[in-house]
């Protein structure tokens, strides 16, 4: 799974039936402190989410496992909201 930040949408008129009534997301990588990275995505929204949201992607064979990705051609997948990352220091 990977941190992204939703960017924009993603619109298709002809696209495999499988993707009929789904929605596209544009999502770039960021860092767990919000920080982009090099990397763009293009997900199925599983949860809801809309632009400038800090979301949870998942991605390659397990993005086709949720109940609206089931059987449908993709790669990337929303799978959370993100509230918060909490990161506590571990002491050597």
């Amino acid at each position: 799974m990977i941190f992204a930040k939703v960017i924009g949408t993603v619109v298709a008129t002809q696209k495999d039936k499988n993707l009929d009534g789904k929605k596209l997301l544009l999502c770039k990588e960021v860092d767990h402190n919000g920080n982009p990275l090099n990397s763009y995505h293009v997900a199925v929204d599983a949860v809801q989410a809309g632009e400038g949201s800090f979301v949870l992607l998942t991605y390659g064979s397990a993005a086709r496992m949720t109940e609206i990705t089931k059987n449908a051609p993709i790669d990337a997948v929303i799978t959370a909201i993100i509230d918060e990352v909490d990161i506590r220091k571990v002491s050597k």
